[in-house]
Order: structure tokens, then C-alpha cells, then sequence
């Protein structure tokens, strides 16, 4: 889509790669699912596989629509349905389409063993709650559920979910819990998201999921995506459409949040939450114009956002602005703008609006 307003998403898949390509040299002993669920997290999912489609293990997503339409586009590494099939109709595209399923709960399980055809083998994550209390089979109900699968003769993979990876409690009291309800497992393990393969080699196993790391976000508030040696994806760019001059106690935009102390440049810049920017973003979320950091000032519109260009005073109307990834403006991290704005850079990418056009290439210089 082109629009003749000036906002722009970009979107590069050799950043991507090179995301992932890190987090395998973390776990070097486990392959790695690219986790390309909801739709690679804002980025398109067919703009994150001409980054990821030679380099990933395999890929892990929600429905199996989507899994079918990666089949169909010739994908052919393993495809892992994260929260497995939600009716029994997805059954036989698990098999048609040799998909890995998820399997959570008892009505799954009895969807996924129904009579009729079977793949040979059945490939089964079978999830275990260890603490995160969403999904998985308590230990009560796992002997009873890894029974039923060796009797279909499946390829059983055990999984878990961490609560808490990116905190102070961490893992420790999760990896006791599968421990002591698996018993002497010997099969292959899944366990490790972004925070475990960055903050936890105990938990790599055999699998890792890599999710967030991929799109060059960090899953930790202590630590940086560049500290921890990851590249942005998306870049959100747009451009000052207007310059206002305003004096000591003048306010700026909807309820007036923003009172000038003294004489203020501000810039417009088109971009609002309609964009996907985050409305709640205050007074004070980073911004770059025209290659220098600044500040956004006030409430964010549907459409516009002000930003202080006091400091700027080269930068008019036309002049190049970065929102948040790698842009031409500037380097300003997704995950400041989002800790700005009380929320986490996961929601930013995934809020991206259709009506933002987006261009695939490598970022602006940073």
C-alpha cells in the first residue's frame, strides 16, 4: 500500500536472520523454533520468512491456517502448533500437512487420538504446568496423557513454559517442578523462550523458542536489546508536517498535559495511535529528528503527535523523524518508547496499523 502521507514502516528480514542466527550460537547443543506467531509479531509473516526461511529449524505459530499456508508456500522445515489444534477439524490438517502439535489438555488429547487416520508417528509437544498456570497437564494428569500417546506410538516432545525468566525469581523454582514430574525422562525436552536462551543455558534442552529476541527487542528491563547483542527489525519513520512557536505556560494538544516553561519549538509529526503509537506514550518518550534524540510533548492524537525541536533548530517542516527501530533519523529502541508509554515493545510491533505502508530493506543508519 502507498500513501502519499509521510509515514513509513521498514522491515528488515537480514537483521532478522541475524537475530536468529544469535540465539542459536547461545544454545548451540538445541535447535531453534523461529516463533512467527501473530503474523512474526506485527512484522508479516512471509516479509520475516525471506529472513528466516533458510536459516530456522523450524517455525512455531498458532493456527493451522496459518501453518497450511506456509506448507503450501513450500516451507518444509518442521511447523509447531504452540497451543495445538482447537477443534478436531485441525486434526487433519496436523496430519495432511505433517504439522507438530501442542497438546494441553485431556479434550485435546482426545481430539488428537480420535479414531481415523494417523501420520506415522503423531509429532506431540505435550505441555506441562510447572507455575505458569495457563496450559499444561498437572503432574496428577501426565502419567495418564504420556500413556495414551506411547500407545499411539507418538513422537513425544515434553514442554514448559517460564513464568518468570525475565525476573528476579527466575527459573530455578519452574525447572524443580518439571524435574519432579517427569520423573526419568529421557526424551527431548522444549522449555526455554527468549529470556531462558539469553539469561538461563540450564533450560536450552533440545528445543528453544526464541520469540521476542528475533524482532531485536529485549525481554528484560535491566538490559538493553544491544547489550545483549541484538539488531532492530522495524523501524516506524514519518516526518515534521508542521512547526509551532509557543510561549512560557502555552500548552500543547488534547487536555493541554504539556505547559512550556519557557519559548518551545514543536514539531507535528504524523503519526498517532491510528499508527499504531502508543496513545498513553507521556510527555518525554524518545524521539529522533533529523539525526539528534528529542521528546515527545503531550497527548498523542489519532493522527499527529508533538515533539520538542527547541534543540533543533535546523529541523522545519519535511524534516525526517524516527518513532521508534534503526531510521534515517535516527536509533531509538522500541523498548524505551514502550516502557514511555507503560506497556512492553512486544504490543508496539503487534499494534502496527494496516493503514502504516511498509517498505522490506535494511535500516537506516542508526
Amino acid at each position: 500500500m502507498k500513501t502519499s502521507r509521510p509515514i513509513l514502516a521498514r522491515i528488515d528480514p537480514a537483521a532478522l536472520r541475524r537475530n536468529y542466527l544469535h540465539a542459536k550460537r547461545l544454545a548451540p547443543a538445541a535447535k531453534a523454533w523461529a516463533v512467527v506467531k501473530a503474523d512474526a509479531y506485527g512484522h508479516g509473516l512471509w516479509r520475516a520468512m525471506a529472513g528466516l526461511r533458510e536459516a530456522a529449524d523450524g517455525f512455531a505459530v498458532l493456527e493451522a491456517e496459518t501453518a497450511i499456508a506456509m506448507r503450501e508456500a513450500g516451507i518444509r522445515q518442521p511447523i509447531l502448533l504452540l497451543e495445538g489444534i482447537f477443534a478436531s477439524r485441525d486434526r487433519r490438517a496436523v496430519l495432511e500437512y505433517g504439522l507438530t502439535a501442542a497438546v494441553h489438555c485431556t479434550d485435546q488429547l482426545d481430539m488428537m487420538l480420535a479414531p481415523g487416520p494417523t501420520a506415522s508417528p503423531l509429532s506431540i509437544y505435550l505441555k506441562l504446568n510447572t507455575g505458569m498456570n495457563r496450559l499444561g497437564f498437572s503432574a496428577g494428569e501426565l502419567p495418564a496423557a504420556l500413556a495414551r500417546l506411547r500407545g499411539a506410538a507418538a513422537d513425544i516432545t515434553l514442554m514448559a513454559h517460564f513464568a518468570e525468566a525475565d525476573g528476579a525469581r527466575g527459573v530455578a523454582w519452574q525447572m524443580e517442578r518439571f524435574r519432579a514430574m517427569t520423573g526419568g525422562w529421557r526424551g527431548p525436552v522444549s522449555l526455554a523462550n527468549s529470556a531462558s536462551v539469553l539469561r538461563h543455558p540450564d533450560t536450552h534442552g533440545d528445543w528453544v523458542r526464541p520469540g521476542i529476541m528475533l524482532y531485536g527487542a529485549s525481554p528484560f528491563a535491566d538490559r538493553s536489546a544491544a547489550e545483549l547483542g541484538l539488531e532492530p527489525v522495524m523501524s516506524l519513520e514519518s516526518r515534521i508536517i508542521a512547526v509551532q512557536h509557543i510561549g512560557a505556560g502555552e500548552r500543547v494538544g488534547y487536555g493541554g498535559t504539556f505547559a512550556a516553561e519557557g519559548p518551545t519549538r514543536v514539531g507535528i509529526v504524523a503519526c498517532g495511535y491510528a499508527d499504531g503509537y502508543p496513545r498513553h506514550a507521556e510527555t518525554g518518550t524518545p524521539i529522533a529528528v533529523l539525526g539528534r534524540r528529542t521528546r515527545t510533548l503531550g497527548r498523542v492524537s489519532m493522527d499527529m503527535l508533538a515533539c520538542d525541536l527547541t534543540s533543533i533548530p535546523e529541523a522545519g517542516i519535511g524534516a525526517p523523524v524516527t518513532l521508534w527501530g534503526r531510521g534515517v533519523a535516527g536509533e531509538v529502541p522500541a523498548d524505551e518508547v514502550a516502557s514511555a508509554a507503560g506497556t512492553i515493545a512486544y504490543e508496539l510491533f503487534c499494534a502496527l496499523a494496516p493503514r502504516v505502508p511498509v517498505e522490506v530493506g535494511e535500516s537506516g543508519p542508526g
